[in-house]
């Protein structure tokens, strides 16, 4: 039996739930406090056991993302430590110590991976991100040491990191947020320590989308290291459907695909910013007029508090008066969508993101270009390799939106610079063939099969 242990957001829920996480049958521990409890009839060789988080709960829209949910990931590995202890030292009672193969845990979940260990249970450590943002994990002392961080004003941002390009000061983590540099560099150094911990460290990429960045971290980690992604094309699509159908903090929207099939192909802009993600209330509209002003068709995921700062409610913030009248007919607005398979759509011909790991590489990995507007932790670095490394989308410059950028940003993406040599021409080709490499990495003798194939016995062998 293995035992899976999630963080409590959607981008750190989708990869553990991968059945190819562990590549196996196992038990799953749901993270806590989830809103939609996972259907277990979804799942029948897992069994999910809720463990008590309390009172710890996900950070809710505020001036500082990053403060917030680096004080929410260490409240949870405080609330989570003794009943997960409890929990385990049951299991192990119960079946004579002998029956949990390992604990395949969040990264940065340092204290369930330590009581997992005092208990004799070998352990996986699973980071959600990038190998490169891993690599930035790792690096954040030397990047300290260096005077980059913490970043002392915003015209620092700009600068490049000789040490670790392509990134600038303002592409790493918590650069943009001063105030919590303390508290992220000590969550930065607990996920590094879990990984060096365990048994090996699983990540959710493919070795022709970051090869030099995985030999980097095989070089200076002393654990081996799985890139055994995409997980989310590595699960049969029933698998996948049921996974993504269990994980979801809130519910999609299907019948966005039905308005798609109506679509021309490669003519929808599809605009999601995740779950965590938030604006303010002027860049909220500046986004509805530079879509309304591109004329393009338009998917927009638009969720509840979404909107830094604005009062909590149930309901998706409205829109500036006018917009409806001004893009009736060719856009559609929804809560949540069931995003792989927006992505996978003929009619989607470009994705607004701000550009999470596994949006970033949901999209890599259909083949749709990408205009990138990060907001914090690792979405900054991603975007730069999105920009400036793959080639497959533009970053939307600036802070602080502006209707006439977005539109000619919007103009660029689907447009791909007119097919003319250029910062954008030829993105959707680039992007083609990168899709065509993931399939690749997943199809027979491809390198994530030989690391699932790897990795199941090592789990074997613990």
């Amino acid at each position: 039996m293995f035992q899976l242990f999630p963080l409590p957001y959607q981008g750190h829920i989708n990869p553990m739930s991968s059945p190819s996480t562990t590549a196996a049958r196992g038990r799953c521990v749901p993270p806590p406090a989830l809103p939609l409890p996972p259907d277990a009839s979804l799942h029948p060789h897992y069994h999910f056991v809720p463990v008590h988080d309390g009172g710890a709960r996900p950070a809710a829209a505020s001036p500082d993302t990053v403060h917030a949910t680096v004080e929410h990931i260490l409240a949870l590995n405080r609330a989570c430590e003794a009943p997960f202890r409890e929990l385990l030292a049951a299991v192990l009672d119960d079946n004579a110590g002998g029956s949990v193969a390992c604990l395949v845990a969040d990264a940065h979940l340092l204290t369930l991976l330590d009581v997992a260990r005092e208990l004799g249970v070998p352990t996986l450590a699973l980071c959600t991100g990038s190998a490169a943002c891993f690599g930035c994990f790792t690096a954040f002392p030397m990047l300290c040491d260096k005077g980059y961080l913490p970043a002392q004003d915003t015209s620092q941002l700009d600068a490049p990191v000789v040490e670790l390009p392509p990134y600038r000061v303002g592409d790493l983590p918590a650069a943009r947020s001063p105030a919590a540099h303390g508290r992220t560099r000590e969550v930065l150094r607990r996920a590094v320590t879990a990984v060096a911990a365990s048994s090996g460290l699983i990540l959710n990429t493919f070795d022709a989308l970051e090869h030099a960045e995985l030999a980097a971290l095989r070089r200076d980690l002393t654990v081996p290291v799985f890139d055994v992604g995409p997980l989310h094309m590595l699960s049969p699509p029933a698998a996948a459907s049921a996974s993504a159908s269990t994980s979801c903090l809130l519910r999609p929207d299907r019948g966005c695909l039905e308005w798609l099939d109506a679509q021309a192909p490669a003519s929808v802009l599809y605009v999601s910013f995740g779950s965590l993600a938030v604006m303010s209330a002027a860049d909220l509209v500046e986004t509805a007029w530079g879509i309304a002003s591109s004329g393009r068709p338009f998917l927009w995921v638009l969720r509840p508090g979404i909107v830094r700062g604005g009062a909590p409610s149930p309901s998706p913030p409205h829109l500036p008066d006018g917009f409806d009248a001004a893009t009736r007919g060719r856009g559609a607005v929804v809560r949540w969508a069931p995003q792989e398979e927006v992505l996978a759509h003929d009619a989607v011909g470009a994705f607004w993101t701000h550009c999470g790991w596994n949006s970033t590489l949901e999209a890599v990995c259909a083949g749709v270009p990408m205009l990138c507007s990060p907001c914090f932790g690792d979405q900054m670095g991603n975007a730069r390799y999105v920009d400036n490394v793959w080639r497959v989308g533009v970053e939307l410059d600036g802070s602080e939106l502006e209707r006439g950028k977005v539109a000619a940003a919007i103009a660029a993406v689907m447009d791909d610079g007119g097919g003319e040599p250029g910062a954008t021409g030829g993105m959707r080709r680039r992007t083609l063939e990168m899709k065509r490499r993931a399939a690749e990495s997943i199809g027979v003798g491809g390198s994530s099969v030989l690391n699932v194939d790897m990795l199941a016995s090592l789990i074997q062998s613990l």
